[in-house]
């Protein structure tokens, strides 16, 4: 039978109140009594009640971990990171797949706040649409409201000015800058005719990275005549589908950017299937730099997030608010990797 909190007690010669204030460490306790708990603890290896301390405090030991698709390598990497900052507490971190379902998000919100979750960390882009944008912010504002936090990790603001929410700490990617950078890249190179590849149109991700590439094309005067942007997902086979799009769109387009690396892997795919040589002929580029990019054939030209230092950061948050910079808002850099599916114009 498993050892109870008054078996602790009589063991250990104290109280079962004084078990419960060394176990919770909400109450000065002399250290030669505590040391007699946590022996006598380890002797009949006793197992604190979550539940039954979930119910006395304000939070359970549980964090939340919300994903698009766990099978996706972006998210994996990131909550690898999380589950690694982890170990550092004596907590349960529990991961929730919503399939990218605006309405999961939120039904998984609901029932972590239930469960007095200590924190959530919501990880990548958020759904493009005032309305559950507006349903969001009720929900992470009620879940704040008991004392717990949530982490945004590489999201976009709650609010469209950017005004800090309380309770609420961001882990900001630089898309934009980032997608910027990686066109400019290509630019230099001589491309002027460059397809793009934005991912699924409702994702704040696609839209930030589509905005950097606009911005570059803008900066070198060229017109989306001469680039073609073309709707497509972030899966494999849309990397597929959507460069076959952009050639019968534009047959003389010298460069392709994917809005992540896992679509580029697809154009790589159909490109390859079609006799069309990377670089000589095409050059392709995608974003995230997941680690399949740099074992490509040709090494895949892409724009690093450091996912796993992201995801540990953001675990480390969720542990203990404390750790949050002023403001609330840790920027994270991203970085051009220059690898060998880019290169000049053919001629």
């Amino acid at each position: 039978m498993p050892a109870k909190l008054a078996d602790v007690a009589r063991l250990a010669g104290v109280s079962p109140a004084t078990v419960s204030r060394v176990l919770n460490g909400n109450y000065p306790v002399a250290r030669t009594t505590a040391d007699r708990v946590h022996r006598a603890v380890a002797e009949l290896h006793y197992v604190v009640n979550g539940n039954a301390r979930a119910l006395a405090a304000s939070s359970s030991d549980l964090i939340g971990v919300l994903v698009h698709d766990v099978a996706d390598p972006f998210f994996g990497v990131i909550a690898t990171g999380i589950q690694d900052a982890m170990s550092e507490g004596d907590v349960l971190a529990v991961v929730c797949n919503t399939g990218s379902s605006a309405e999961r998000e939120l039904r998984y919100l609901k029932l972590l706040r239930k469960q007095r979750a200590h924190a959530v960390v919501l990880t990548g882009g958020s759904v493009n649409d005032p309305g559950h944008r507006t349903a969001l912010l009720e929900q992470i504002t009620e879940f704040t409201s008991t004392g717990a936090h949530v982490v945004l990790c590489g999201r976009p603001p709650l609010t469209g000015d950017d005004d800090p929410v309380p309770g609420v700490i961001r882990v900001d990617f630089d898309n934009s800058e980032g997608a910027r950078r990686l066109t400019a890249h290509l630019v230099a190179l001589g491309h002027r005719d460059i397809g793009y590849l934005t991912g699924p149109e409702t994702r704040t991700t696609s839209r930030l990275r589509l905005d950097g590439h606009l911005q570059a094309l803008s900066e070198a005067g060229l017109s989306e005549e001469r680039c073609p942007v073309v709707v497509s997902g972030f899966d494999r086979e849309s990397g597929r589908a959507g460069v076959g799009e952009l050639l019968r769109r534009h047959p003389g387009i010298t460069a392709v950017v994917a809005g992540n690396d896992i679509a580029a892997l697809g154009a790589l795919a159909e490109l390859r299937a079609r006799g069309i040589g990377v670089p000589d002929q095409i050059s392709v580029a995608g974003f995230d730099d997941l680690p399949c990019a740099f074992d490509a054939v040709p090494s895949l030209t892409t724009v690093r997030i450091p996912l796993m230092e992201a995801g540990r950061t953001s675990g480390l948050f969720a542990l203990d608010a404390s750790r949050a910079p002023a403001g609330g808002v840790l920027p994270i850099r991203t970085e051009l990797m220059v690898r060998d599916s880019t290169g000049p114009v053919p001629r």
